[in-house]
């Protein structure tokens, strides 16, 4: 009995979607957890289901037919800071406009939905991936469940800007298999102004990890106008040719969030940015080749 009260209890986080068969988010085929809240604010952001730490209202306005079924039920309006995500105007809603994005889950029920696709990790050298959002600030929660997937011999991988106190990279660092590592900007006033914090911690935390044992690699994001400048391009490029890592990722900017912050009722900042051309992207690509660094394919 004394030990059952000593036992901690088992952590849970907020989780906004679990996605089986990803290919793109490290090697092989992967399922890919992505928890919710992140510190950073950063233009082009892509998934801003994944900014707030607490579950929110997505509506997808395009899908709304006015029916009025969502207020019917409602029982506190249908104002976003009076919603209470009983799930109610969700369950009513038969165009699929509403949604209720972020769930509390246990380790064990992120586990069972990784654990459906071992088969598919063992054939294709995969695995688990997690991403957000920032899965680096929910510590003990992404702990518990890298510990797990070492235990069941499952490879993992963790999708982070590097913004977290180097603590938590010490404590997770022993069972993360590869760092997928974004670096978004190497002069420090522009990262500030483009994502909301300095890149001093991250670009720490990055040396340190490649200092260990740590597998790392770099991501980097092809922001037309914001750091794509020759100037930013070959500081990366130096930085990544003087660090052991894996190899650099060009990821071409997309505009798919900009719908999805609309869904959150949030402003979308680069409205009519269009992705980087063939030629510029191949032009990155050579100047980090001509450091040296290795761009590894896709992204």
């Amino acid at each position: 009995m004394a030990a059952q009260k000593d036992r901690k209890p088992e952590p849970t986080g907020v989780v906004f979607d679990i996605m089986r068969f990803c290919i793109h988010d490290g090697p092989g085929i992967r399922t890919t957890v992505f928890f919710k809240g992140c510190s950073m604010r950063c233009w082009w952001c892509h998934n801003p289901e994944g900014l707030s730490p607490k579950p929110e209202m997505f509506v997808r306005r395009e899908r709304c037919i006015s029916c009025g079924r969502c207020g019917a039920v409602c029982k506190v309006g249908r104002e976003r800071d009076q919603c209470i995500f009983c799930g109610e105007c969700v369950k009513e809603c038969h165009t699929g406009a509403r949604e209720i994005v972020g769930r509390t889950m246990t380790v064990a029920q992120v586990m069972e939905q990784v654990e459906k696709d071992v088969i598919f990790y063992d054939e294709s050298g995969g695995g688990v991936t997690f991403s957000g959002g920032e899965p680096l600030m929910q510590p003990d929660f992404l702990e518990a469940i890298l510990k797990r997937c070492r235990e069941l011999e499952i490879n993992t991988a963790v999708e982070t800007s590097g913004y977290a106190g180097p603590e938590v990279l010490r404590r997770i660092a022993p069972y993360v298999d590869l760092f997928l590592y974004d670096v978004k900007h190497m002069d420090e006033e522009a990262h500030r102004e483009s994502t909301g914090v300095s890149n001093g911690l991250i670009l720490a935390n990055l040396a340190e990890l490649c200092a260990g044992q740590s597998r790392v690699e770099i991501r980097f994001p092809v922001i037309p106008g914001v750091n794509d400048d020759e100037d930013n391009v070959a500081a990366l490029a130096d930085l990544a040719a003087a660090l052991d890592i894996t190899g650099v990722r060009l990821l071409r900017y997309h505009s798919a969030g900009s719908e999805k912050h609309a869904s959150l009722d949030r402003t979308y900042t680069l409205t009519d940015l269009e992705p980087p051309s063939d030629e510029k992207m191949a032009g990155i690509r050579s100047s980090f080749e001509s450091a040296g660094v290795k761009v590894l394919n896709g992204g």
